[in-house]
């Protein structure tokens, strides 16, 4: 057990002599570079030089609310969707479907524990005096229900009729024009342990599939002293973790539950109970495991928070590995990564072979098309199969490097063997296997196209960075010129033909952007000459640069007015 120390200790004094950044080789190894502004944090994992994780976080609402608890009130429920809409306190209505209010205890493997260890019956004590001041004891008849499993989507409205109080956590953030998406099965990831407040559910992740290991961690969550009406799942992270790490981090999940209860006295409804830690504490929790190499970050705040905290999880083992970056020039720009996370925002991706990747974001899904570029093998079949196998590779990468998800569909090459066909379906998810996203992938149907999906849970790098153009309103299109001409000459015909009886020659002048003028200057005059010979009128032409591209103006040059 690490020896704990004194709060006025120097932290030096346990990690000794740091390396300094000029002597990290970040070509080689695993390592995390961070990078904290007052409006951005950045974070990159770097695999032996090459990009592997990119993460922003900005100060912003939507940022905030992934992960956060809410005491929130439903507005009304609707049958036919099996959901809530509950005002959580944002500009949109959350949505619950009914079918996250029942816990799925399926992904974890259950562990009986010590029915003769003392009760703590806390928990359900403080969610009576929550539900004192109403007649209908929702949230403590839903426990008894789950309790005794007889609670189905069916029964939800019963409980949870609209004005009704409830404790939720946003599972996904909004995205688009659709609200928040919640869960009534609140839960507070630690690093090794998740703590499951309103279950009694005690488990291990099914991905952890060492026998051995599994009745190793078994005995200490069984021994870990988890007060009585509460849940807890070990996490695939804590695979050969000592059984004094899974007690430090218990200790610290049921310290943030007790902040949570504390706001249950005198709830301002809809209110904010808790909130993820920020990126540098999440990228702690989440990604940084005992094969980092090193952890690189340009803040001394946040270097000694991280550095506490990590002591306080995995003891001064890892504290070595810590370092602060303090030069001038932008820690990405030292590390030369800055050319890689511009490529994340590029719609191609290269192969190694010669080949590349095309991939889009749309509204309804993601579309990634292969293809063979400058890879012209003497085995035509050989040269597919191998540009497959390195479009799967960049695709996963790329799925997690740009944070995207919902519906992908990937075009690979045909192949005309069926054992090449499987061999990807296969290679694809192992790829898959270590991103934290569940992803689910269907086989390569007989036109070629694999089906796959990937969790959403927030917006991606793209859309996080960047604004729709207001040019042309996310379409990545303008008219073109000769377009543009032809919806002028329209409009001229049709104002010319309404004054064409009046006797007095009149004068119009059409307002365009200079590249349209151009057009019909060079290839188009013969035609606005004949509209003058043919309707009379006198045309008049001016180009400005201030004007939209797909606009024009036809006014009256004598008084300005709008024909």
């Amino acid at each position: 057990m690490a020896k704990k120390r004194k709060p006025n200790q120097n932290i030096n004094n346990i990690t000794g002599e740091q390396k300094t950044t000029k002597q990290i080789d970040i070509d080689t190894g695993k390592h995390f570079i961070m990078n904290y502004g007052e409006l951005e944090t950045r974070v990159a994992f770097v695999n032996s030089g090459k990009l592997e994780e990119y993460h922003i976080e900005r100060i912003n609402e939507k940022a905030a609310m992934t992960g956060a608890i809410y005491l929130g009130r439903i507005n009304r429920n609707d049958t036919s969707l099996q959901a809530s809409f509950v005002d959580i306190g944002t500009q949109r209505n959350a949505f619950l479907h009914h079918r996250d209010i029942i816990p799925d205890e399926n992904k974890v493997d259950k562990i009986e524990l010590n029915q003769s260890k003392p009760q703590n019956t806390s928990f359900i004590s403080k969610v009576k005096t929550l539900l004192s001041r109403d007649k209908r004891p929702r949230l403590l008849k839903l426990f008894e229900h789950r309790r005794t499993k007889c609670l189905t989507t069916a029964d939800v409205p019963k409980f949870f009729r609209p004005g009704s109080e409830i404790l939720v956590q946003v599972t996904k953030g909004p995205i688009g024009t659709k609200g928040a998406r919640l869960t009534a099965a609140v839960s507070i990831p630690g690093r090794y342990l998740v703590l499951v407040p309103n279950s009694t559910t005690v488990g291990l992740s099914k991905k952890i599939e060492s026998n051995k290991e599994r009745t190793r961690l078994k005995k200490i969550l069984i021994n870990l002293n988890l007060p009585s009406g509460m849940g807890l799942i070990c996490r695939t992270v804590g695979e050969g973790v000592k059984e004094v790490y899974f007690q430090r981090d218990l200790d610290m999940l049921l310290e943030k539950w007790e902040q949570i209860e504390s706001s249950f006295s005198n709830p301002q409804i809809p209110a904010k109970v808790y909130t993820e830690p920020n990126l540098f504490e999440k990228t702690m929790r989440e990604l940084v495991t005992v094969d980092i190499d090193n952890i690189i970050l340009d803040d001394k705040p946040s270097y000694d928070n991280l550095m506490e905290s990590l002591y306080k999880i995995a003891g001064d083992s890892v504290l070595n590995k810590i370092h602060y970056y303090d030069k001038a020039k932008s820690i990405f720009d030292y590390y030369s990564l800055k050319n890689q996370i511009d490529h994340i925002f590029s719609r191609v991706a290269k192969l190694p072979s010669g080949g590349y990747i095309c991939l889009d974001e749309t509204e309804a899904l993601i579309a990634i098309d292969v293809n063979s570029g400058r890879n012209k093998g003497k085995n035509l079949l050989d040269t597919i199969l191998t540009t497959n196998k390195e479009a799967a590779a960049e695709v996963a990468r790329q799925l997690k490097l740009r944070d995207i998800g919902g519906i992908i569909v990937i075009d690979f090459i045909d192949m005309s063997r069926a054992c090449d066909r499987d061999e990807i379906y296969k290679l694809m998810n192992s790829l898959v296997r270590e991103d934290k996203a569940r992803t689910k992938i269907a086989q390569i149907s007989r036109f070629g196209i694999m089906e796959m999906t990937r969790q959403r849970v927030h917006e991606s790098i793209q859309d996080l960075v960047y604004d729709k153009c207001p040019y042309c309103h996310g379409r990545g299109q303008i008219k073109s010129v000769l377009s543009m001409s032809v919806e002028i000459q329209r409009k001229l015909k049709e104002i010319l033909r309404r004054r064409q009886n009046v006797k007095t020659n009149f004068k119009v002048r059409i307002i365009m952007h200079p590249e349209v003028l151009e057009r019909l200057k060079k290839h188009d005059s013969d035609l606005f000459t004949s509209l003058e010979s043919e309707f009379g009128g006198d045309l008049s032409f001016r180009a400005d640069e201030k004007i939209h591209h797909e606009s024009f103006q036809i006014v009256n040059p004598e008084n300005n007015n709008i024909y």
